[in-house]
C-alpha cells in the first residue's frame, strides 16, 4: 500500500514538473502569472492540475472573429487614411484639444483599427433605472433591428421586461438578436427565450459548454455589453441585465455604474463589434446588410474611438489606451473601478503620475462581490497612498463603473476593469472619448460620488488589523490568476 502511494506521488510530481515546464516555456505567460501557477501546481498537485486545465491555458485561436461584411464598410481604407493623415500632420481635427491626443488616436488606429469619428452625441447614465428606462423607449421605437449583447442577462424582473419588449417588436417584424455569455448568465438557456424565438427573434450563447459542467474555454468570457438599435443608436458601458443593476438586491444596495448612449458615426463600429461576436457564436452567420450601417446625420461633436481587446489578440489594446491616457495627464486622473488589481505597467503609470504631482484619485467599492479580489484591490490602493494618490471607498452601495477621465479633455468608459482578467482573459470593449464637455461631466459625476464615499488615508491604512494584512497578502499572492 505504501509502495502504491509512493508511486502515485512520483507520478503527480512528474505531472507537476511537466506542467511547470509548459507554463514557463510553452505558454509564455508574464513572469508574475507564471510563478503564481507554479505555486498552485506545487502546493496542490492534483487539484492544481485540474485548475490549470480550466483556468490557466491560453486561447490559441487566432482570427476567432470573422465577418465578411467588413470589406463593404471600408474600415481598412479609412484606418489607413486616418493614420497617414495624422502621421503627416494633415488630419483635420474638428474637436477642441483632440490634436493633443493624436498619438493615442494613432495607436488605437494602428493596433485595433479603431476609426475616429467626430460627430457623436453622448448621453451619460450613472443610474440603472434611468438607463434601462431609456433603453426600453429605444426598443419600443425600433423600426428595423435590435442587437443586444450582455455578459450577464438574468431572466428576473428586469430581464423578463426587456425580453417581453423585444418579443413584441419581433412580432412587429423587427429583427431581434440577443447574445449572452454562458458563464456570466449561468442558469439561462436558449429555451427560456422560446416566446421570442417563436416570434422570429434569434438568441446565441458565447463559448457554450461542450456538455454540462465541461467547458475547456471556461476562463475566456465575453464581458462586453452592447446594444445597437437600427444602426443609429448604440449603448456601451458597465450595466448588465438583472434586478441588482436597479438596486433591488439587498446584498449590493444601490448599484452605481456608468453607461453611454451614443448617436453618431461611432454606432457603426459598435455594430461591427456586435456582428463579429455574433458570427463567432451563431450557427447561421449574419451577412452584410446596408440597413446595419445607415447614413447618420451629424448628432454632435464628440470624438469617439471604439476599442476592443481579448485573449485572441497579441496586444492588450484597452490597457494600452489606459496607460496612454494616464501618461498624457497634466492636471488630474480620476479612476473608478470595482476591481483594482493592476499589472506592473499600470501600477507604475499611476504611481509615477501621483509622484509627479498629478491629482490622482481612485474610487473603489466597499461592498465586495469577490472577496479575494476585494482584498487584493485594498492592498494595491493602499500602496498608492504612499505616492500621494487619493483613494475613496464608495459607501452608498456597489460601484461597478469602469471609467478614467483626465484633465476635462479625454476619457474612457466601457467594460474593462483594471485587473489581469480584463487585460488578458476577457473580451472587452471601451469607448475612448475626446470631448471637453463629456469629460467634464464624467469628472463632475466622480466628484459627486466622493460625497457618498469615505477617504482612505495613509493613517487608516497603516493601522489596519493583522487579519486584514493577512487577507491582503494572500489575495495579492494569487491576484495574477484571479
Amino acid at each position: 500500500m505504501i509502495a502504491d502511494f509512493d508511486y502515485l506521488f512520483v507520478v503527480l510530481l512528474l505531472i507537476n514538473i511537466l506542467l511547470a515546464i509548459t507554463v514557463i516555456f510553452l505558454e509564455r505567460k508574464d513572469p508574475t502569472s507564471t510563478w503564481a501557477w507554479v505555486l498552485v501546481l506545487t502546493f496542490l498537485p492534483l487539484l492544481g492540475f485540474l485548475l490549470y486545465l480550466l483556468f490557466g491555458r491560453r486561447l490559441r485561436q487566432k482570427h476567432l472573429f470573422r465577418w465578411d461584411g467588413q470589406k463593404y464598410i471600408g474600415i481598412e481604407k479609412l484606418v489607413n487614411y486616418q493614420m497617414d493623415a495624422i502621421h503627416q500632420d494633415k488630419f483635420e481635427f474638428r474637436i477642441k484639444n483632440a490634436d493633443k491626443y493624436d498619438d493615442l488616436i494613432y495607436m488605437h488606429l494602428r493596433n485595433n483599427e479603431a476609426v475616429l469619428t467626430q460627430d457623436n452625441a453622448i448621453q451619460i447614465f450613472d443610474d440603472g433605472n434611468e438607463k434601462f428606462a431609456q433603453l426600453l423607449r429605444d426598443i419600443e421605437q425600433a423600426k428595423e433591428h435590435i442587437h443586444i449583447q450582455y455578459y450577464i442577462f438574468r431572466l428576473d424582473g428586469l430581464g423578463i421586461k426587456i425580453v417581453d419588449a423585444l418579443t413584441a417588436k419581433a412580432k412587429q417584424g423587427v429583427k431581434v438578436r440577443i447574445l449572452y455569455d454562458e458563464m456570466g448568465s449561468r442558469g439561462v438557456k436558449k429555451r427560456h427565450f422560446n416566446a421570442l424565438l417563436e416570434a422570429g427573434g434569434e438568441v446565441e450563447v458565447f463559448f457554450p459548454s461542450i456538455m454540462p459542467l465541461i467547458n475547456p474555454r471556461l476562463n475566456f468570457r465575453n464581458h462586453r455589453k452592447l446594444v445597437i438599435v437600427d444602426g443609429r443608436i448604440g449603448y456601451i458601458g458597465g450595466f448588465n441585465v438583472g434586478d441588482e443593476y436597479l438596486g433591488l438586491k439587498k446584498k449590493f444596495g444601490y448599484w452605481r455604474d456608468t453607461h453611454l448612449r451614443i448617436e453618431g458615426s461611432s454606432v457603426h463600429p459598435l455594430q461591427s463589434r456586435f456582428l463579429l461576436d455574433w458570427n463567432q457564436a451563431a450557427h447561421h452567420k449574419t451577412k452584410y446588410s446596408e440597413s446595419f450601417f445607415p447614413a447618420i446625420p451629424k448628432k454632435g461633436d464628440a470624438g469617439v474611438q471604439i476599442v476592443s481587446s481579448g485573449p485572441d489578440e497579441d496586444w492588450e489594446q484597452i490597457k494600452d489606451g489606459y496607460l496612454k491616457l494616464i501618461n498624457k495627464a497634466q492636471r488630474y486622473v480620476y479612476i473608478q473601478t470595482p476591481y483594482f488589481i493592476p499589472d506592473i505597467s499600470f501600477f507604475d503609470a499611476v504611481k509615477i503620475a501621483a509622484l509627479s504631482g498629478i491629482d490622482v484619485r481612485i474610487m473603489i467599492p466597499n461592498k465586495p462581490d469577490h472577496m479575494f479580489v476585494y482584498w487584493a484591490t485594498y492592498s494595491y490602493v493602499g500602496q498608492l497612498l504612499q505616492a500621494g494618490a487619493k483613494i475613496y471607498i464608495y459607501e452608498k452601495g456597489f460601484i461597478h463603473a469602469k471609467m478614467i477621465v483626465i484633465d476635462d479633455e479625454a476619457s474612457t468608459v466601457g467594460t474593462a476593469n483594471i485587473d489581469v482578467r480584463s487585460f488578458k482573459l476577457n473580451f472587452e470593449v471601451n469607448a475612448f472619448i475626446y470631448d471637453n464637455a463629456i469629460s467634464h461631466e464624467l469628472a463632475e459625476i466622480f466628484e459627486k460620488d466622493i460625497l457618498d464615499s469615505t477617504a482612505l488615508t495613509l493613517d487608516i491604512y497603516n493601522n489596519r488589523s493583522n487579519l486584514i494584512k493577512f487577507k491582503e497578502s494572500l489575495s495579492r499572492l494569487i491576484s495574477p490568476i484571479l
